[in-house]
């Protein structure tokens, strides 16, 4: 079968399964748990969640708030270059999912699989990522919406090239690396900047969008690159109400190519995590790679040399959000696996650990919530706070209601999983 819902029966807080998706077919063979893992990937479930509470118009509501300033910039993504915590959050997942392979593989492999069919079954996987992710971004259309740049589709779509790489030794994993992010780049250099024959409206932007690059750094500008040029070919392969000729916000599927390298950078911490190193140390390594990517993924940015742009993936990029993701795992591996301070982080672990539900429910279910809760509760319940607060409170009452059904879930042991 595809996805399935599994109800395990070893126990909520039993088995490294839990935390990287694999329940292992004998308890004495399973890996130690790193339960930061689940903790992490709840805590970017939590910020993609956030959208409900719409930081943007509470901004605008006190507009001498510093406090609703800073949410708001952080709460979406930026119009293009650099980036805020909100654009972490899809190269926080493919991380994840990089740095819970190791641990995947030795669990498949004590249970005696054949490579063929890990191999077999990550594309498999693969298959299904893709096609979750169509299904859920052709919610309401009127027909299947051909695209792939959402979460799901970009992992999907990389995720068996990263288990092939995985069996690889560690110089070959960073040799693939290096080659994604060069050759990446070289690709978007070489290809030819906007003539004066360009035709700006039909790419949804335009010449002084006050976004747009300059000098070098403008074979990055958006709808007018290598992405945006592949897609107008590619996406139009494909059954269309009308032809496609450009993303509104930027997006490529060519995405999902150095997205294979924010992956690889998780199969390094997944390794450090894995190896016999002590538990500082570790948290050392992953310091030192966060620190120097994020300073390597700056530089090349403030030098115009390839700037940091999530929307089209671009090298930097990788870099920058890897180190950050990197940080991240550091902290959340310190205080829960290192000082053992784990009580706090239960409510994300109810989230990690359903991963994939949650992210459906976030994509389905946002409209009727809301209806709903304003149907039972009265039209005008959620203003309590104030008018201009009513966003905030009427998105928390929805993000309760989705974590109690995932805590439900979650208690009877029931995990969506892929």
């Amino acid at each position: 079968m595809g996805v399935t819902v599994r109800r395990e029966t070893d126990g909520p807080d039993s088995g490294e399964g839990r935390a990287i998706g694999v329940v292992p077919a004998k308890a004495d063979v399973a890996p130690t748990r790193i339960s930061s893992l689940d903790a992490y990937r709840g805590f970017v479930i939590f910020l993609m969640w956030t959208e409900l509470m719409r930081f943007d118009l509470l901004a605008q509501a006190h507009p001498g708030s510093y406090f609703w300033r800073i949410m708001a910039y952080h709460g979406v993504h930026v119009p293009w270059a650099g980036g805020s915590l909100h654009d972490l959050i899809q190269p926080s997942f493919a991380f994840i999912v990089g740095a819970a392979l190791p641990f995947s593989l030795m669990a498949r492999q004590h249970k005696g699989q054949s490579r063929l069919r890990m191999t077999a079954h990550a594309f498999w996987r693969a298959f299904l990522l893709v096609s979750i992710g169509i299904f859920l971004r052709s919610n309401g259309a009127p027909m299947t919406n051909w695209i792939f740049d959402d979460t799901l589709t970009v992992i999907g779509l990389a995720y068996g090239f990263l288990f092939v790489i995985a069996f690889g030794p560690t110089w070959s994993r960073w040799t693939v690396f290096a080659l994604i992010l060069i050759g990446y780049w070289a690709a978007f250099a070489l290809y030819p900047l906007p003539g004066p024959d360009f035709d700006w409206a039909r790419a949804g932007t335009s010449p002084d969008w006050p976004h747009n690059l300059t000098g070098f750094a403008a074979h990055w500008n958006g709808n007018t690159n290598l992405g945006w040029a592949f897609d107008t070919w590619f996406l139009n392969l494909f059954p269309r109400p009308r032809p496609f000729y450009a993303h509104v916000a930027g997006y490529s599927t060519l995405n999902f190519v150095p997205t294979i390298a924010t992956m690889i950078l998780g199969l390094f911490a997944g390794d450090v995590l894995k190896s016999g190193r002590t538990a500082r140390q570790k948290v050392r390594w992953l310091l030192a790679y966060g620190v120097a990517g994020i300073a390597l993924g700056w530089v090349l940015g403030a030098l115009g040399i390839c700037p940091v742009v999530k929307r089209i993936w671009t090298p930097s990029w990788v870099l920058y959000s890897g180190g950050w993701c990197f940080l991240f795992l550091a902290a959340f591996y310190f205080v829960i696996d290192v000082a053992k301070f784990r009580t706090w982080s239960f409510p994300l672990t109810v989230l990690g650990t359903n991963a994939i539900a949650a992210y459906c429910m976030w994509q389905l279910l946002d409209s009727f919530t809301k209806s709903s809760l304003k149907t039972h509760l009265g039209q005008e319940f959620f203003t309590f706070l104030g008018t201009a607060n009513e966003p905030l409170a009427l998105g928390a009452a929805v993000l309760a209601c989705y974590w109690i059904v995932l805590y439900w879930m979650y208690r009877r042991r029931i995990f969506l999983r892929v």
